[in-house]
């Protein structure tokens, strides 16, 4: 098993484990209580709370949402201690200078992850998931892009902490024909950290999938990169943060949607792999779910491919 983490207070942000094929299983979602831990047993298929092997300790209960993905729900881990990190680097804005006789250099090496920012998974049973996010989870959404008949086909979703800023989308859920582990996202400290990451990742050999630019739905400047196996990660800074109190956006589903500037989302970073077994799954859910239609995959098909 391979643990990496970032320099935030927490002891690991990303799990491997070795297999006999590379896949996505599913994330960790910490709780805020005993007893809501305890309430997460009580769910169908859901585990026992047992005490959690991985550094941190805590409970753990093992879930499985609508669409199969795996959500470990924790409780009681304590915290790791933080690693230092560079500060954001000092910005000569038009009416604020504030770098007399100095230069900008940053570091020319890989940039510090701070923490995993968030997940986005693609859907099927794209109801059903978001609604066993909201009740179990307390998820609320920030903002949903919806199809041209007005029915939804990309939820942000941010969890309800009251008065405590949040992350404009800790889960991202959009609607597809098939369940797929889309990107995850993990926050650097800066702009500069995003063009350095991007720098090294591709003087590596690494495969970019998009950006730089500037998400309209989130603000995060970003930029994203595919894995040996073709799955993204995306690096990010400068994220919005929500209380409570805002109220959620609507807004049409589009590719111009999706940057206020940088690249146009290319047609390869939503386009499926057209296996025998997407195939498959296609025929079966058209069939099964009732989100899965052939007017909402033409309606997707249309401004996505």
């Amino acid at each position: 098993m391979l643990l990496l983490r970032g320099t935030g207070a927490s002891h690991f942000c990303y799990v491997v484990r070795k297999a006999p094929k590379a896949q996505f299983v599913g994330f960790g979602l910490e709780v805020g209580s005993e007893a809501e831990l305890n309430a997460l047993v009580r769910l169908p298929g859901a585990s026992e709370a047992k005490p959690s092997a991985l550094p941190g300790g805590g409970y753990v209960v093992q879930l499985e949402d609508p669409s199969g993905f795996r959500v470990d729900a924790i409780w009681g881990q304590a915290p790791a201690a933080a690693l230092p990190h560079r500060l954001p680097l000092a910005f000569n804005s038009v009416d604020a200078p504030v770098r007399i006789n100095g230069t900008q250099r940053p570091p020319g090496s890989a940039p510090e992850i701070i923490r995993l920012g968030h997940v986005v998974l693609e859907l099927a049973d794209y109801q059903d998931t978001c609604a066993w996010y909201t009740r179990h989870f307390g998820f609320i959404p920030s903002d949903v892009q919806v199809l041209p008949d007005g029915s939804p086909a990309v939820a942000f979703m941010r969890l309800d902490l009251g008065d405590k800023p949040a992350d404009h989308h800790t889960l991202a859920l959009a609607q597809t024909f098939a369940p797929k582990y889309s990107h995850s996202a993990y926050e650097l400290v800066d702009a500069d950290a995003v063009g350095m990451g991007q720098r090294v990742l591709r003087e590596n050999g690494w495969k970019h999938a998009w950006g730089i630019g500037r998400h309209i739905l989130g603000s995060q400047i970003f930029d994203y990169w595919q894995d040996p196996w073709g799955d993204k990660h995306e690096h990010y800074c400068d994220g919005d943060l929500f209380t409570s109190e805002a109220p959620t956006g609507i807004h049409a589903v589009s590719r111009e949607a999706m940057a206020q500037w940088g690249p146009t989302m290319p047609g390869s970073f939503t386009k499926p792999k057209l296996t025998l077994a997407s195939i498959a799954a296609l025929i079966a859910n058209l069939r099964r779910s009732p989100d899965v239609t052939l007017s909402r995959l033409r309606a997707l098909l249309k401004i996505f491919a």
